[in-house]
């Protein structure tokens, strides 16, 4: 089994949720890039759940980069990077495997690896291993910028409450909005009160991520198979919980007619420019210079602790389940580091391939 995308840029990512680390390997980084370990766990501290609404779980997250760089440059050659487990509880999976979760991989993995698997925490399917995503997406930082592109990604929806489209440079405007890694404040009070009451009720909620990615230059992008919006959906669609993709006006689209959704294009001194109500950032696969609007929406967290039905893998009799421990009512919060990281590393791919940068 493989855990690796990318072509000319390759990540493959390793470890399992309660195993010694997590981390991934990246092939592909050009030599000479400074590598800002500042930078790098900025990154790994948007990635943790808020106070107070997440997983329990504490970690550090201190990124060790085991190979590929001397004296701060990368040196051309793959960097490995590690993150330790340190907060790990076993103890709490003991029902495994014998009662698999619902809408967890448990059961299917367990068959695939004819019970070889560690599946404690989700083992190797585990979101704890989006960890190494947000790392390496950190370390593409100085050639995203080079290229002069920005990625920025908010919570949008939690439930019934939907937030405009986030905005770049814009901060969490208040703690609520930290908290839910939302930029709009009042629909972050709205959301925490929803996720509150829904915790008191011992469930989850589902929820969707919206990023915004400016400044890719015309032509970004393959035909086909590796367009930008193929690319990034296939890359997007494997962060668990992902439920559906979406680039510009999504779904809306089937209600719309043509002359409502295709804009044109119109001069300007820097050359044609398309203007559509929500900004088509992909033509064919290849970036049209305009933003590219991207919606992920994540399902329910399963892990709840109320009984759900299962099936006893010892007697093979029906059983019920309620999974105790430590875990997320609501996915978005944790996923919004990880889009923007998934976006970097897929728009920096297609940039090496494509000669927009030098690899």
């Amino acid at each position: 089994m493989r855990m690796r995308f990318g072509e000319r840029l390759a990540v493959t990512l390793f470890g399992t949720s309660h195993g010694p680390c997590v981390g991934a390997l990246i092939e592909g980084l050009p030599s000479g890039m400074s590598v800002d370990h500042d930078a790098i766990q900025d990154r790994m501290d948007r990635r943790r759940p808020g106070e107070g609404i997440g997983t329990k779980r504490k970690e550090a997250d201190v990124v060790r980069v085991a190979s590929g760089v001397h004296e701060g440059r990368t040196t051309g050659q793959p960097m490995m990077i590690e993150i330790a487990n340190a907060d790990v509880r076993t103890s709490d999976y003991s029902f495994l495997p014998s009662h698999p979760r619902p809408a967890h991989q448990d059961l299917p993995m367990h068959v695939r690896s004819e019970g070889h698997a560690d599946l404690s925490g989700g083992g190797s399917s585990s979101a704890r291993l989006t960890a190494g995503l947000v790392a390496a997406g950190a370390i593409v930082a100085p050639l995203m910028e080079h290229l002069g592109a920005r990625v920025t990604a908010h919570v949008g929806a939690i439930g019934p409450h939907e937030a405009p489209l986030p905005t770049h440079g814009t901060e969490w405007p208040t703690p609520s909005a930290a908290l839910l890694r939302c930029q709009d404040a009042d629909v972050a009070e709205a959301m925490l009160d929803h996720v509150e009451s829904l915790k008191k009720e011992r469930d989850s909620i589902g929820s969707r991520v919206d990023l915004v990615i400016s400044g890719l230059p015309m032509g970004l992008g393959e035909p086909w198979f590796d367009g930008l919006e193929p690319a990034l959906g296939r890359a997007l669609l494997a962060v668990p919980g992902a439920r559906a993709v979406e680039f510009g006006q999504g779904t809306q689209a089937l209600a719309l007619r043509g002359s409502d959704h295709h804009g044109g294009w119109y001069p300007t001194d820097n050359g044609p420019e398309l203007r559509t109500e929500v900004a088509e950032g992909a033509l064919g696969g290849m970036a049209s210079a305009s933003d590219l609007i991207v919606r992920l929406t994540l399902k329910p967290p399963s892990s709840i602790p109320q009984p759900m039905p299962t099936v006893d893998l010892t007697t093979g009799e029906a059983s019920t389940l309620s999974v105790k421990g430590r875990h997320d009512p609501v996915l978005a919060p944790r996923g919004v580091a990880v889009v923007e990281a998934i976006a970097a590393l897929v728009v920096t791919d297609l940039a090496l391939r494509g000669g927009y940068l030098n690899g």
